[in-house]
């Protein structure tokens, strides 16, 4: 049973059309966990927080990454605590404040990640397959449009 299964034909179109995003969102989800913890035995978690780091070759505070991944600072630090006695990232401390720790991935990690976002890709690629190009760019133009919508509220 998904989000969507709930809904009632009596319920306003709004809810209807959140409950489908949500759906898509935790199906797709849902798939991307499974594959990464199949292929890499890698969490989602994880994932999230060695892309911050590959985007960013200088690194990042451990405050810029718990804001960036809108999680607590606890749990970067146990996340980083892993991938750190994996020796997929260091700890360094910043360079204009040294009370600052800077985390950066290896090169061990840029390739681990390197090799998890290709296969990352894929998995998405073949999850939106099934709508043709068209249809994908035109979802992607309504859906910023969304957020564009939902964003001016929200502030």
């Amino acid at each position: 049973m998904d989000y969507e299964t709930r809904i009632a034909d009596h319920d306003h179109e709004a809810l209807r059309l959140w409950l489908r995003l949500l759906t898509c969102s935790k199906l797709i989800e849902g798939e991307v966990r499974r594959a990464l913890h199949g292929e890499f035995e890698c969490t989602l978690p994880r994932f999230d927080l060695l892309a911050q780091l590959y985007r960013e070759e200088g690194g990042l505070s451990m405050g810029d990454l718990s804001k960036r991944l809108m999680v607590t600072g606890g749990n970067v630090t146990g996340i980083a605590d892993q991938l750190e006695r994996d020796g997929m990232l260091v700890r360094n401390a910043a360079p204009l404040d040294r009370r600052q720790v800077q985390i950066q991935l290896t090169p061990k990690g840029r390739r681990e990640f390197a090799r998890m976002a290709r296969a990352h890709e894929g998995w998405i690629a073949g999850l939106l397959g099934g709508i043709c190009e068209a249809d994908r760019r035109r979802l992607y133009d309504l859906l910023g449009a969304l957020k564009t919508s939902v964003a001016a509220q929200v502030r």
